[in-house]
């Protein structure tokens, strides 16, 4: 991952001089008072001293972090050791403190976009507020109703629900009652649904009108009795199999309106059964047991400091993701759950980030030359003071304000995961939100848990230190040259060991065989197909994927995702899909154009047309493509990296269109399928 780069002084020397020297006296003047009365040294020490060490001495690992070294951390705290105690916990500790908060819808439009596709937008008012009491009452009273509809302890039910506060109330009820839940993320497609609900033979599903009407479809589902709908239900449902009943939360709830005795759950037991985005197939369902997310939501709050009642987090992942159901877990136990105007800590996918940093820079382009100035010269001091560890309280005030508040204005951490982050997004995340950036390593059969960052290293491209449930070993391999033995790093394939480390896969032992090892002293281990490198002060950085490593025609090893990785920073690319066929001896690209930036690329050309026309044009295909090879040689790809030949998108990929995942990451098979016409055409020269 390479260093980000300072933005374009675009002004004289000599006003540029001024401006430094103006900078060099107020640095002198207020240096010393700040640095002792703000802890700075203490910070620059937490931020270089080593984090973790190979417990072993073996280059190979395993790595833990320096606190511990002899045993992994489980539990945060003692006897709470299932969800439904994590949940009562915070009930006994926060009963009247606000839990779920809901905006009120006050009316929808529709909003025509440039390109012509028409958005719905939601004019909303203020929240409405659940405290943890009525909000544990509420579960209560819908795991008992479940139960008199049939639902049995240890037996599936499903989930397929956008994120509101009625699916946690739905999660909570299944861990009391000890209801396995099937997670299904809302923008899966029909097979995958289909495959999700078959294959846990469930009876009833929790869903919403929407998502009943628009993409579930139950014709086929032969086990299904039950169809519980989160709002409000519809009068009739011309089209609903005989056999299958519909309620509504409300009237379960009624029905539950005297709560029974429910089959406490015990750690070993599943929580939830998680299936996956499917990037790679068909989606599996990672089996979860109540200990798997309490070690991993341990390992995750003590990496972020001073966790209290104080913070608000704000949801924002769908919550069939698990960094997004780890996340608001580990604000249960800490009573910063829910959503509201001023958050203070948010996890998001890197290509929420990207889209951020592309369009404040865009914004930054149309301010005037002074504005302009004043926001690129405060932006590269910042970044250079961010460097040697200190912060910059004045350029927090007075230029980074205004995009601070796009967050509320109060953000104090920012949780990034599912994706690697590129440097240049993380430094502007840094700067202009003025907050650090905890990267993240983890996946679902990891609960989400492996490494994040700490709050004072503000170093960019690792994912930090193993977290104190997990210990990780590099594992050599040949094909791709990574070797634990390597100068100055040990490298290999990341291998996750720990509590958190989940069940195995549903109904698929050849893939558990894969994917899954206990070793010697019966601690379960994940090997991830992810390829890093520990430093010396213990941090990992990945660096490779070994299902994303194409080998050329003439030998040479190709990383798309690294190809990937240095191309989304060009600002004219909003997301590209690199590929390569071992038959050929180059790399070709799909690209989603930024629709603003080659707009004003086409009037320059003098070239006219609609969007897709423009997408089509022979000679833009050919200008973005020489932008395109010049970010590459800037980024220091090799020439057999960089992509001979592109097929701009007209359409912009999103998980609806089933070609990238709820967290944004490419489906490199379906992407494939739908382009494979041109792929033909750019290898077949026609």
């Amino acid at each position: 991952m390479r260093k980000p780069k300072r933005l374009k002084e675009d002004m004289s020397p000599l006003l540029l001089q001024v401006f430094r020297s103006v900078i060099w006296v107020y640095s002198v003047i207020t240096f010393l008072p700040w640095y002792l009365l703000s802890g700075a040294s203490g910070s620059q020490a937490r931020a270089k001293r080593v984090k973790a060490r190979s417990v072993s001495g073996n280059p190979a690992g395993p790595y833990r972090a320096v606190s511990n070294q002899l045993k992994l951390v489980s539990l945060l705290h003692e006897g709470v050791d299932t969800l439904d105690k994590v949940f009562e916990y915070a009930v006994v500790h926060f009963p009247q403190r606000d839990c779920l908060g809901t905006r009120e819808v006050l009316s929808e439009e529709d909003e025509i976009q440039p390109n012509g596709k028409v958005f719905k937008k939601v004019i909303l008012g203020d929240y409405n507020w659940l405290s943890y009491e009525d909000t544990f009452h509420l579960s209560q009273r819908f795991g008992s109703g479940l139960a008199s509809l049939g639902q049995k302890p240890l037996c599936n039910i499903a989930i397929f629900c956008e994120t509101r506060a009625e699916w946690i109330i739905a999660a909570q009820a299944c861990f009391m009652y000890n209801f396995p839940l099937v997670t299904l993320y809302s923008t899966l497609g029909g097979a995958a649904i289909a495959h999700g609900l078959n294959e846990t033979e469930v009876t009833h599903i929790i869903t919403s009108k929407d998502l009943l009407q628009s993409r579930l479809k139950v014709k086929t589902r032969r086990r299904l009795k039950h169809i519980i709908l989160v709002d409000k239900k519809p009068t009739s449902w011309p089209d609903l199999p005989r056999g299958i009943m519909v309620h509504n939360m409300a009237a379960v709830q009624e029905l539950g309106s005297k709560p029974e005795n429910c089959k406490q759950p015990v750690p070993s037991d599943i929580a939830v059964i998680m299936y996956t985005s499917g990037s790679t197939g068909i989606p599996k369902g990672v089996m979860i047991s109540h200990s798997n997310i309490i070690a991993g939501i341990t390992g995750m709050a003590e990496r972020i400091p001073n966790l209290n009642e104080n913070d608000t987090y704000i949801g924002y992942l769908p919550l069939a993701h698990v960094l997004e159901l780890s996340a608001e877990l580990v604000s249960h136990l800490h009573h910063n759950y829910t959503s509201v105007l001023r958050p203070t800590l948010m996890a998001a996918v890197p290509e929420i980030m990207d889209r951020i940093y592309k369009n404040v820079m865009t914004k930054v382009e149309e301010m005037s030359s002074v504005q302009k100035t004043l926001f690129v010269l405060a932006y590269n001091y910042k970044m250079e003071q961010l460097s040697k560890g200190y912060s910059t309280p004045l350029c927090d005030r007075l230029v980074f304000r205004k995009v601070r508040s796009l967050l509320g204005g109060n953000t104090r951490m920012l949780l990034s995961g599912g994706a690697p982050l590129s440097a240049a997004t993380q430094r502007f995340m840094n700067i202009c939100f003025c907050c650090p950036v905890g990267q993240g390593y983890g996946l679902t059969e990891t609960c989400g848990a492996g490494t994040i960052s700490e709050f004072s290293d503000y170093s960019t491209g690792r994912v930090g230190a193993p977290l104190v449930c997990s210990e990780f070993m590099l594992k050599d391999w040949e094909e791709g040259g990574y070797f634990s033995t390597d100068k100055p790093n040990p490298r290999g394939e990341i291998l996750i060991g720990g509590p958190n480390v989940t069940m195995g896969y549903y109904k698929n032992e050849q893939k558990n065989r894969e994917d899954f090892f206990v070793d010697a002293n019966g601690q379960r281990w994940f090997c991830t197909g992810d390829i890093g490198e520990f430093h010396h002060d213990g941090c990992l950085k990945i660096i490779d994927r070994k299902k994303d490593l194409v080998k050329l025609q003439a030998g040479e090893y190709v990383s798309l995702g690294k190809v990937e990785a240095v191309l989304k920073n060009c600002s004219l690319i909003d997301n590209i899909c690199a590929y390569a066929n071992s038959d050929e001896s180059f790399v070709i690209g799909f690209v989603v154009p930024n629709q603003k930036q080659l707009t004003v690329l086409a009037e320059q050309k003098g070239i006219r047309g609609s969007w897709e026309e423009l997408c089509n044009h022979a000679e833009m295909e050919k200008e973005v493509l020489r932008i395109i090879t010049d970010a590459a040689v800037t980024g220091k790809l090799e020439r057999f990296e960089i992509p001979k030949k592109i097929r701009l998108s007209a359409e912009p990929w999103t998980p609806e269109t089933g070609l990238v995942t709820d967290a944004f990451k490419l489906k490199r098979k379906e992407l494939k399928t739908h382009y494979q016409d041109d792929i033909e055409r750019m290898y077949g020269g026609k």
